[in-house]
């Protein structure tokens, strides 16, 4: 733990922690459910929360990792430790036992968003060179075999396809004699060992395969789940998407390390979610801020009893103080946000309920244990003094092995003595708390002034009649940048009047913020474009803001 008063923004990770909960641990993904499987084997570890099921099922850990390791063995049949099977699927708990299966038999998982088409599902299965691959029959009324037939001849390398419809006819083989011949015993896995390949979800460009380890994935969900005074009695209701690192890493790992409960839904619906909360008895809600913006405002949340709710883990978008509060009031949680990305394992700070409810509305918390965070001033790379915006860098046990085949920006983005260039702009202060400021790549540059988003989407969240917001810089020919604003108003405003909110919410912006950074260009629309994450796409927004004022 570091001195307190900090003198510049350098969250010194200790070198040791009393405990298990502020170490790292030489753990492995098939290693913590064995572990979950032999501490608790009757306790309930999994259950399907698809509501197209005539009946929800459930695993215990005990089943869970049988299993798994009948999935591990089916895969051994097909595949030697070392290369990569992809997944390509909504969330089911299918894809949790091939997360587990893929782990024990020291393969590494390719995660795949189901909702990519042939172009950039032939991206990330060639990219990654994957040897086989597992896919749902369709998605969103797509069908993926189809798409899969579209681009099969760009993918030499692909072996094995297996549906997830087959999957007890696959895992079936796991019993098989030659399957449980010593030959095919499951291999040691190292903690080092790649685990999983996530593909980032940029909005420029191609993405990139984040790799990430065993150790790192492990220990940033338990380290996190520790943080938040998660246990044995919690139920976790994910709807995150189990591609992206928050739902097949944080969650999905840090439930069964402290031998939780998961409730899976197979997609994000804020009646589902709050119909699976009152049923099963949830008392952790999780994902991001536009998920839990949608829960507040379906009218189910009256008819639902979601007493049970404790805690509420968010990340990876704007949370703003007036989204915070309403829902600490609201389902009577404490509300907890994550600073996060991929390519450190998924959480780089967390706040928590035993934080003050200011800090928790007004910042993303300290660094969690065994984890440097500090400051840099983006050209310099000197750590900045406490209070001053810069971007923000971490070290340690969670940052991912590098970009898959990418040396060039592998070494962009982590520098020689290790540290993690996150790309996002904050501030730490002197108790090492950290606000977000934005991405760099968001920054508005108006006429030299910069400007962070952030702040002015917090004053236009804070008004009554704007459900959400995201503000952006749009071309102009005479300051370089201009701050445009997206907003999506709140129930009960008419998009017709749409002139006068702009109006209105540009005289309240003029009351609280310095002139040039008043938005000067408006996008009024019933939805944003979103990330499957929940991200806001700003890209888009850019190009309907730009393309309204051409037409």
């Amino acid at each position: 733990m570091p001195e307190f008063p900090l003198t510049t923004s350098y969250w010194r990770a200790a070198t040791s922690s009393p405990g298990v909960g502020g170490q790292v641990l030489e753990t492995t993904i098939g290693g913590s459910l064995r572990d979950a499987a032999g501490r608790a084997p009757a306790k309930t570890a999994l259950i399907d929360g698809d509501p197209d099921r005539f009946e929800r099922r459930r695993w215990t850990y005990a089943e869970l990792l049988a299993d798994a390791e009948r999935a591990a063995r089916a895969l051994l049949l097909r595949f030697a430790p070392g290369e990569r099977v992809a997944v390509w699927s909504a969330n089911s708990p299918e894809w949790i036992i091939l997360e587990f299966a893929a782990a024990l038999a020291g393969l590494t998982l390719v995660t795949v968003n189901p909702a990519y088409l042939e172009d950039e599902l032939g991206h990330v299965l060639s990219h990654s060179a994957a040897d086989g691959l597992f896919l749902a029959d369709t998605y969103q009324r797509n069908d993926l075999h189809a798409i899969l037939g579209g681009i099969s001849g760009r993918l030499p390398r692909l072996r094995e396809v297996i549906s997830f419809s087959d999957w007890e006819i696959f895992t079936a083989d796991g019993d098989g004699p030659a399957a449980r011949n010593a030959a095919q015993s499951l291999p040691e896995v190292s903690p080092d060992s790649a685990a999983q390949v996530l593909y980032t979800s940029g909005t420029t460009g191609r993405p990139k395969g984040a790799v990430l380890t065993h150790r790192g994935l492990t220990n940033n969900a338990r380290l996190a789940y520790t943080a938040v005074g998660a246990g044995p009695d919690d139920v976790a209701v994910n709807p995150m998407p189990l591609f992206h690192v928050a739902g097949g890493g944080l969650v999905t790992l840090g439930t069964v390390q402290v031998t939780g409960t998961q409730v899976i839904m197979p997609r994000f619906s804020p009646a589902l979610q709050l119909e699976l909360i009152e049923t099963f008895r949830g008392t952790m809600g999780c994902g991001a801020p536009t998920m839990y913006i949608a829960m507040l405002g379906h009218p189910d949340l009256a008819k639902r009893d979601v007493s049970s709710l404790r805690l509420s883990m968010t990340g990876g978008a704007l949370s703003p103080p007036a989204l915070v509060r309403q829902m600490e009031s609201t389902f009577g949680v404490s509300y907890c946000i994550t600073f996060a990305q991929t390519e450190s394992s998924c959480s780089i700070t967390m706040s928590t309920p035993a934080d003050s409810a200011d800090d928790r509305a007004d910042t993303v918390g300290r660094p969690l244990p065994a984890t440097d965070v500090r400051v840099a001033d983006p050209v310099t790379g000197q750590t900045v003094p406490c209070g001053t915006i810069g971007e923000i860098r971490t070290r340690g046990y969670l940052v991912m092995g590098g970009y898959l085949n990418a040396p060039e920006a592998t070494a962009a983005a982590i520098d020689s003595d290790g540290w993690l260039c996150t790309g996002d702009l904050g501030s730490m202060d002197e108790r090492g708390y950290l606000r977000i400021a934005g991405r760099i790549k968001d920054m508005i540059i108006r006429g030299g002034e910069n400007i962070y988003p952030r702040e002015i989407e917090e004053v236009l969240i804070s008004h009554p009649a704007v459900a959400d917001a995201s503000v952006l810089g749009v071309p102009d020919e005479y300051y370089g940048e201009v701050v445009g604003a997206a907003i999506r108003p709140a129930s009960g405003e008419s998009a017709t009047r749409s002139d006068q909110l702009e109006a209105d919410l540009a005289e309240y912006c003029q009351a609280r913020l310095a002139a040039y950074k008043v938005p000067v260009r408006w996008l009024v629309t019933g939805a944003f474009p979103l990330t499957a994450s929940g991200k806001i796409r700003k890209d888009v927004l850019r190009e309907r803001i730009t393309a309204q004022r051409q037409g």
